[in-house]
């Protein structure tokens, strides 16, 4: 079996395939390790045919639907699971082939609804169901502590004691434990009554995810993330360094215009010198009025470089192909001595 442990932070995915005929599943694969996982497909010369996700994620952002798309490759989730571009739904004891590889799925619903686990040979990759040294949250949307022990005591703890269990999550280095070493050592298996159990996980008081809001939203809904916009934004416009801008505004004054997209309070305050105000919620309806000329070169900026720079990527959709966006933002250009007009 060719396998593949990436760790992103806390979060773990990885990548499983068949040696004999190099065809290949992902297992929770993150969103910022997209070109990592085209790259280890590439070394190995693998068909990435699955790509799975182990629960509706809270605490990340899944690359299932991109690299479902990239790879031409079957998202896969479990049934409840609210996501709508997941193409195959799997259920307890439903198998993929992957090459010569049986891919075991389990339904382990308790940290969402549509937890699974999944077997493969001599390993067991668990999801958020059961951690090392924990298990997953029960408090979350569809989260349940009976459901959760009834799939840990009734179902994945009765797996061989030695397959290797590989978590979603671990935050201490650990990359792998045992079904067995999970029994004997796991603080929250030693609670084997039903409501010792529940109570415990009801009582955790663990605090929400960070990105609990935005990582909800796209992955039951395949929508985009912030930082997926601005990534795609910066890929579509030029940037300027503040040194340049400034020898540009210095000595050729009319060569461009820098345009201010921030709230009126802001640049009022304080801004780059000769900069128009446009605010960024009025740039699609207010352009054509404040910038007659397409030909002309822009320069957007912002407080601190984001949302100038959706500004100059929009410009540029309008047709504004000369727009860029300020490297930085006017935070940084006033925290770096330039001249700032009020």
């Amino acid at each position: 079996m060719i396998f593949e442990q990436v760790v992103t932070g806390g979060c773990l995915s990885y990548l499983v395939g068949c040696a004999d005929t190099l065809s290949a599943a992902l297992i929770d694969p993150e969103i910022t390790q997209i070109d990592r996982y085209k790259a280890l497909a590439a070394r190995d010369g693998l068909h990435i045919r699955y790509v799975i996700d182990t629960h509706t994620h809270a605490d990340h952002f899944s690359a299932a639907k991109q690299l479902g798309e990239m790879f031409g490759a079957a998202t896969v989730m479990h049934p409840a699971s609210p996501t709508p571009y997941a193409r195959l739904r799997v259920d307890d004891n439903d198998m993929l082939l992957v090459g010569n590889l049986r891919v075991r799925i389990l339904h382990t619903p308790g940290h969402t609804r549509d937890s699974i686990c999944i077997v493969v040979e001599d390993r067991v990759f668990t999801g958020d169901t059961l951690l090392i040294g924990g298990t997953g949250r029960t408090d979350l949307p569809s989260g349940d502590p009976n459901q959760l022990y009834d799939s840990l005591f009734g179902k994945v703890l009765k797996l061989d004691p030695a397959l290797l269990v590989f978590p979603g999550h671990d935050y201490k280095g650990r990359t792998q434990s045992t079904i067995g070493a999970e029994i004997a050592d796991n603080p929250r298996l030693q609670k084997r009554d039903r409501a010792e159990f529940t109570q415990m996980m009801r009582e955790l008081n663990i605090a929400a995810p960070t990105h609990l809001t935005e990582a909800l939203r796209t992955n039951m809904t395949g929508g985009k993330t912030v930082a997926q916009m601005l990534a795609e934004a910066s890929a579509e416009v030029p940037f300027i360094a503040m040194d340049d801008l400034q020898r540009l505004i210095s000595g050729r004054p009319n060569a461009l215009l820098v345009l201010d997209v921030r709230e009126e309070g802001s640049f009022k305050a304080g801004h780059i010198p000769g900069a128009v105000h446009l605010p960024r919620g009025q740039l699609e309806l207010r352009v054509n009025e404040a910038i007659p000329d397409p030909t002309t070169r822009i320069v957007t900026c912002c407080d601190f470089g984001k949302i100038s720079t959706l500004a100059a990527a929009t410009l540029r959709g309008l047709g504004f192909m000369r727009a860029s966006a300020l490297d930085g933002g006017v935070k940084a250009w006033k925290e770096a001595g330039y001249p700032i007009e009020t």
